[in-house]
């Protein structure tokens, strides 16, 4: 059974571990997911605070509070959807690293070993 968190994103889960192009494409993947939040976090952003303000022009409850204080307000709130936007777009960077991280450590080195020696269904020879 999948956790819920695993059946949202069917791309990622449905690769099995099973050798060095299955993580290439597990990388490869979570990298474009990676890049399509990022650019909707940020579009997302320039909606929402046109929204905000256009949507606050004219109540009445902020002529009390003060209108011009409601483009500071929308200006905090998309503050945190860029940020979030900022981190997808790290996250995309760290699917490469990673990959090119494993890549370093592990096909370089242990397919000189004897594979045959280890019992695993790893399969370092789908490359």
């Amino acid at each position: 059974m999948t956790t819920p968190s695993r059946a949202r994103i069917p791309e990622l889960s449905a690769i099995p571990w099973g050798g060095p192009k299955d993580i290439t494409e597990y990388a490869r993947l979570g990298r474009g997911l990676c890049r399509d939040l990022h650019q909707e976090f940020e579009m997302g952003a320039d909606e929402l605070y046109a929204i905000l303000v256009r949507s606050f022009k004219g109540h009445p409850l902020l002529s009390i509070v003060g209108a011009p204080d409601v483009r500071l307000r929308a200006r905090r709130v998309v503050r945190r959807l860029l940020r979030a936007a900022e981190l997808q777009k790290g996250a995309g960077v760290e699917l490469v690293k990673f990959h090119a991280q494993f890549r370093k450590e592990f096909c370089d080195v242990l397919p000189q070993a004897k594979p045959e020696r280890r019992k695993t269904a790893f399969n370092w020879e789908d490359d």
